[in-house]
């Protein structure tokens, strides 16, 4: 236990941060929390926890991320309440194909939106995304990189934001069929590619696969790519 909480102090990005897996039979004492989330830590065996937190998956988005949750039911081994820093998540332990152990951040989604520019234009958003954020978590990512998955709302990058410089841009093979300005990155692999939507081109969950140094993919599905690469991300 020692080893995992110095693990996971080491990403909580503050020099005075702290961790902490918060006990079963102190979950109730917490008033912040998702109705849901109290059903679930109310059960005492791990197996019934992690069948009741898969059952909101499967609730909220068990099209979207039908491959996502497959995945979980058959290598998620825990799940744990964490306190980091006074903000409260789920710390999801996945133990791989290749017995790796894996832990896998979702945050609470009564956090609301710490993001100016995707406030204003949330409710243009995709009704099956505000649904992830709003029904299940404010992210859900990797731990140590926060990434390979799809982001908390303050990190969503919004594209038109004068602090990016998308060099691709000057080396585009064909027009920009998306505007920067009404653009926001979800989803990001860690490595500067994002999955964005374009609040005035996304019907039918359309995105685009957007990155500073590789051409652009338009028109692909929004939840097609994200399944995958989270799925990608657990291997």
């Amino acid at each position: 236990m020692e080893r995992k909480l110095d693990y996971l102090k080491k990403y909580t990005l503050k020099k005075d941060g702290y961790v902490r897996l918060v006990p079963n039979d102190e979950v109730d004492k917490i008033d912040s929390l998702p109705p849901a989330w109290y059903e679930v830590f109310r059960h005492k065996e791990i197996k019934m926890r992690i069948k009741s937190l898969l059952e909101i998956w499967n609730i909220n988005l068990a099209t979207e991320l039908r491959n996502t949750i497959s995945y979980l039911n058959d290598y998620l081994v825990n799940i744990e309440l964490m306190d980091i820093n006074h903000r409260y998540s789920i710390l999801y332990t996945i133990k791989n194909r290749q017995g790796k152990v894996l832990y896998y951040e979702g945050r609470n989604p009564l956090e609301g939106i710490d993001n100016e520019p995707l406030k204003e234009s949330w409710l243009k958003t995709p009704s099956s995304i505000r649904t992830f954020y709003e029904k299940l978590h404010n992210g859900f990512y990797y731990y140590a990189s926060g990434s390979m998955g799809l982001v908390a709302l303050e990190d969503v990058v919004y594209l038109g934001d004068d602090e990016f410089d998308w060099s691709i841009i000057d080396d585009l093979e064909e027009p920009l069929q998306i505007g920067l300005e009404s653009s926001f990155g979800f989803f990001s692999n860690g490595m500067g590619t994002y999955i964005a939507i374009d609040f005035k081109k996304c019907e039918d969950d359309n995105a685009t696969l957007w990155s500073a140094k590789d051409q652009p993919e338009y028109n692909i599905n929004f939840w097609d790519y994200v399944d995958e690469w989270i799925t990608i991300g657990f291997e």
